[in-house]
């Protein structure tokens, strides 16, 4: 691509992920433009091209990867698809943002992973968005300067106001604790090697059958422990909080005080709805960032390695949850491409 020209961008699946990334290159951030839009749905890839001036609408992702005006691959489809749309990326050399999950399981993820290390160079960012928050990122460069001394635990609240009606029990670990398995990896620098769930009594707001909320413990191999509270029927909104417990002092995030008011004999704030709201900022700087280090011809960010390493141990807290027994974390080498 010519460097001065906008990165044309297929954008693979437009369910509301999708589409929401196709508004975002579109209408938010600088340096792209949506080239293509792919979807088994022929009618919902058109109705989302026809919004966009220059785009093109596929039911076919190769199709469009072919094409001369695409530049790049944003992957938001089903995780299922994701080994087949990351597989035809590489075929085309194109660098790619693929939603988290990386694959639905770590078998997958490792193909995938030495699929792109036969390229002989790195092509996938993973959208672990919540590296790319202001307040992750801040927790992240205060434990990098050894102030509060080595971590020793880091507790994790998770809690959406309703979980969908598709939702199981074991997505509370795959789709939705896998965000705090990375964030334990980033933030500590650790790798996870056991995971224990702990089932209290289902909320009588969750569905029957869920079992929800659940308690995860992630054992990691700097000695440190992660916890996390995943609560998918809270019914009252959505958050996100962590808290880094180290040897000389604490660091929480996701409180979520920005305003605080007071009037009329009551105080107190909002609290989001959902991810939409609570990641916007973060999403942003996730497809920004790529999409800077594109047309520099980088690969930043969350790589395959960590998408991978992810459904390993999201594998391991499934099959935690399901024998109720602690679970040990079995990853494969890591290959130099991505030390």
């Amino acid at each position: 691509m010519n460097r001065r020209e906008p990165l044309g961008i297929a954008v693979i699946g437009t369910g509301r992920m999708g589409a929401d990334h196709v508004r975002r290159i579109d209408r938010v951030i600088s340096g792209a433009r949506v080239a293509a839009v792919v979807d088994i749905d022929q009618e919902r890839a058109e109705a989302v091209a026809a919004g966009v001036d220059g785009c093109t609408a596929h039911t076919d992702a190769d199709e469009a990867m072919a094409s001369p005006d695409v530049d790049a691959v944003l992957v938001a489809s089903s995780g299922p698809a994701h080994e087949a749309a990351l597989l035809g990326a590489f075929a085309h050399d194109l660098p790619v943002l693929c939603e988290k999950p990386l694959t639905p399981d770590a078998a997958s993820a490792l193909r995938v992973m030495e699929a792109e290390q036969a390229l002989g160079h790195r092509r996938v960012q993973v959208g672990f968005m919540r590296r790319y928050d202001t307040e992750y990122v801040r927790l992240k460069a205060l434990l990098g300067t050894g102030q509060l001394g080595r971590p020793l635990m880091l507790h994790n609240r998770h809690r959406n106001v309703a979980s969908p009606p598709f939702f199981t029990s074991s997505m509370l670990i795959s789709d939705s604790v896998a965000h705090e398995v990375d964030v334990t990896r980033w933030l500590l620098g650790h790798e996870i090697t056991a995971v224990t769930v702990l089932r209290p009594a289902s909320s009588s707001g969750a569905p029957e059958g869920l079992r929800d909320p659940q308690f995860v413990v992630l054992e990691t191999d700097g000695g440190a422990l992660s916890d996390v509270e995943i609560f998918v029927n809270c019914g009252f909104g959505y958050q996100v909080q962590a808290e880094a417990v180290c040897e000389r002092g604490t660091a929480r995030i996701g409180d979520g005080h920005q305003l605080v008011t007071t009037m009329a004999g009551r105080w107190g704030g909002t609290i989001a709805q959902d991810w939409t709201e609570r990641f916007a900022q973060a999403y942003d700087d996730e497809v920004q960032t790529w999409v800077d280090a594109t047309r520099r011809g980088e690969v930043t960010g969350p790589s395959t390695w960590d998408g991978y390493a992810a459904a390993a141990v999201c594998e391991a807290g499934v099959r935690a949850l399901e024998q109720g027994v602690r679970v040990e974390v079995e990853l494969a080498e890591k290959p130099p491409l991505y030390a």
